[in-house]
This record gives C-alpha cells, structure tokens and sequence, in this order.
C-alpha cells in the first residue's frame, strides 16, 4: 500500500476474526472510516490484500471469504457504472452496510454476555440456580364482579340432572320475593351460607337462577355481599353490616 495508514490495517492474520464481516468490520474500525460512506475502493484492496494467502485454510471458511470479495468487487463495479440524469440514486453499498451493522450490533451483545458469565464464575460454581422465593398467597377472599359470580352459578347449574324424557312434570311457580325472604331469614340465624346449600333443597335450574336473582338483588340493597376466594371457587353469601344494623 502507498501509505502506512492503509498497511496497518492489513497486519492482522485470519486466525483470529469468526469472518468475513469480522475481517471487514475491523478494517473499517482500525482506520476511522465512516461506516456510512465506505471507500470501497480502498477496502476491497485491502480486503483482496489480506486473503491472498489462504492456501491454508479449509475450503468452506475459504469460501466464505472469496463470497465476500466477490460482493465488494461487484458493488466496485456498480459504482463505477454510468448513471441517467433523472435516475433515483441508489447507493450500491446499502445491504452491506446493513449487514455490517447487525454484525456489530451482535458481536457487542455476546461480549456483553460473555462479560456477565465470567462476572458471574467469580461468585459461583458451575451449575449453580437461584432460587427464587415463591409468590405468598393472599389469605384474604377475592372480591369478584357479577361476570364471574354468574359463571360460576352456570356450572353449578350444569350439574343438576335433568328430568327423564318421556314425561312432564308441572313444578310449582318459583317467586322472587319467596326466594328474597327466604334468604333473608337464613342470614338473620348464620352469619354466612354458601350458594349450594340455597339451591340443595330443590336442585333444579330454575330455583338456582331464581336464587341468584335474589341474592342480587339484596346485594343491590345492600343487605348481604359475595364471595369466591378465586373464579369458579364456592361462592358464599354473607351478612352485610347494613344488615346487622337493621
């Protein structure tokens, strides 16, 4: 080379790069050149200067060195060709830019990796695994919205058994208002109750859905709350102070 700039670069031996990027990149680096703007003349000489001597080394690593200076010789010979006036300037040397910038961008992230696992050897042995401290439960119930308090009556109405075919059977008309003084009775001897033992004694469909719309609706008044301790969970009909005062 013509300058001592451009032969320092080229003292470096193949050994010690993973590739042709790497070998690139580094020439790029070790002379100040702006990655953007690459002076790609200069750099495939360089490049050629530096795997000239490869007799050495095995055929697919080879292989992928001359790759490389094929693709700088062609983007040479791009530039150098003719342009229109009015063509869009396109800058042959764009993919390898690309190229060059996410190589980088990965080799600093395994360095940085790298960097850890030796920081990480000094305090300890191979194999070791951080334990890491279970999540403490909540003992408090979970307050659930009327989504899931309705989900949760739906399977437990699914599993009521239907009536045989083949007959009918006319059941009484259940009421609102019956189903409201009942468990309003119930909650003036226990504190709580659940859903299931509202329903247990008649265990049809309809006394469970007539059920439900009266616990809401005293829950509405305030005179009880519900419960599950988690979706699907029992559901409890409590007391409300609201209730106690009266």
């Amino acid at each position: 080379m013509s300058t001592q700039l451009e032969t320092d670069p080229l003292l470096v031996t193949l050994d010690q790069f993973q590739g042709p990027l790497d070998l690139l990149l580094h020439l790029i680096r070790k002379q100040d050149i702006d990655i953007f703007d690459i002076p790609i003349a200069r750099i495939t000489q360089q490049f050629l200067d530096a795997i000239a001597d490869m007799g050495r080394f095995e055929l697919e690593r080879a292989g992928e060195f001359l790759e490389m200076a094929a693709t700088l010789v062609r983007i040479k010979a791009q530039m150098l060709f003719p342009r229109k006036i009015d063509e869009e300037p396109d800058d042959p040397r764009a993919d390898l830019v690309r190229r060059l910038l996410e190589y980088e961008h990965f080799r600093e992230v395994a360095r940085t990796l790298e960097g850890a696992e030796r920081e990480r050897v000094r305090f300890h042995a191979k194999g070791y695994f951080e334990q890491r401290p279970r999540a403490v439960k909540a003992d408090v119930p979970l307050e659930t919205d009327w989504s899931e308090v309705w989900a949760a009556v739906m399977m437990l109405v699914e599993r009521f058994e239907e009536p045989e075919p083949g007959y009918r059977v006319e059941s009484r008309p259940v009421r609102l208002d019956d189903k409201i003084e009942h468990i309003s009775r119930l909650l003036d001897e226990l504190t709580r109750v659940e859903f299931t033992q509202l329903v247990a004694p008649w265990g049809s469909r309809l006394h469970a859905v007539i059920t439900l719309l009266a616990c809401l609706e005293l829950a509405k008044r305030h005179a009880l709350r519900l419960r599950q301790a988690a979706p699907f969970a029992p559901l409890w009909v409590y007391r409300s102070e609201e209730h106690d005062a009266a």
